[in-house]
């Protein structure tokens, strides 16, 4: 068997450059279980709401047959509202925490405090100073292409930016879905790749079933990176980090007009109706521009394996592009 070796199948001992995004809340214990499973580095994402008994319960489901490796994924911004849900993480003893969506500088020494690698998702060339001043072990370049939560540039030229950074070890995250994507930022020198929207509809995501469907009949061209749904919940994200989400009537109608639906109570009214009821005509779906490429519910160790395998085969073929004169 082929594997591929970086410098993060190392550090965390893996199989294959590949992590799950800690997306919230598809990415639970027993997601992170599977991609594990798969030789993959799982990552457990938490609402901004989630108890901490449901935090715990769900690092429970993780570690039921025994102690294993593992990341959890927190917002900068979460953390100052919540500051406990930072010990909760630590607490767990994972592999690796990342900070994302803010200023990582008043979280990473505790984390190394901890003997727990540090690692920031960073969305600029400005977002990685500041990780890499406050010290951070490992970086993800998050480009616009993600689902979620996200920032404004570009996952290749984003990746470009932070590999003349720095030496540390990159996570490349935004619109990977195949094993041509894994491969593709593998050689311009990232150590893994960084993935969400594909197990969104992994049989171990708590994506309700409804949300997995349209998911997969949903084509790259239909998701919109907007405030709307943020303001709805009254979440206080950055302004600079719109969430992208699957196209629909209600997101069209209201995108940019954000102020003018708070002021329609019918509207907000409508969106939580639409969220009890799982309307997704109305209620949102995060997902990144690779939704396109996502087409069946297979297993999350099934994902990790075909992806890496299928970049084994592809890193291979670029042997036959060099020539020696």
């Amino acid at each position: 068997m082929t594997t591929i070796t970086t410098a993060l199948t190392e550090l965390l001992r893996l199989r294959a450059p590949i992590a799950n995004a800690p997306m919230t809340p598809a990415a639970g214990g027993e997601l992170a279980r599977a991609v594990g499973d798969g030789g993959g580095f799982g990552m457990l994402g938490f609402d901004e709401d989630e108890s901490e008994e449901d935090i715990r319960a769900q690092i429970a489901i993780l570690r039921r047959d025994g102690e294993r490796d593992f990341g959890i994924g927190l917002a900068a911004w979460v953390i100052e509202r919540r500051p406990q849900l930072l010990d909760v993480a630590l607490a767990a003893r994972p592999k690796l925490v990342s900070i994302s969506f803010g200023d990582p500088t008043p979280y990473i020494a505790k984390i190394k405090a901890a003997g727990i690698i540090a690692s920031s998702m960073v969305q600029s060339r400005a977002w990685a100073r500041t990780a890499l001043d406050a010290g951070a072990d490992v970086l993800v370049a998050q480009g616009t292409e993600a689902g979620g939560h996200t920032g404004n540039v570009g996952t290749l030229p984003l990746l470009q930016i932070v590999l003349d950074l720095t030496d540390k070890p990159v996570f490349a995250a935004g619109g990977i879905a195949t094993g041509r994507g894994v491969a593709a930022v593998l050689a311009a020198g990232a150590a893994g790749a960084w993935i969400g929207t594909p197990f969104l509809v992994a049989r171990e995501s708590r994506s309700p079933k409804s949300a997995q469907e349209r998911v997969l009949a949903s084509d790259e061209t239909q998701t919109i990176k907007t405030h709307v749904y943020d303001r709805l919940q009254e979440k206080p994200w950055p302004e600079e980090f719109g969430g992208r989400a699957l196209r629909n009537p209600f997101a069209e109608r209201w995108d940019g007009r954000e102020d003018e639906l708070m002021k329609t109570p019918g509207a907000v009214a409508e969106f939580k109706e639409a969220r009890a009821s799982r309307d997704y005509t109305r209620a949102h779906i995060y997902a990144g521009q690779s939704v396109g490429l996502v087409d069946k519910v297979e297993s999350a160790d099934e994902i990790v394996k075909r992806l890496n395998d299928d970049a084994v085969r592809r890193l291979a073929g670029c042997a036959s592009l060099l020539r020696t004169l």
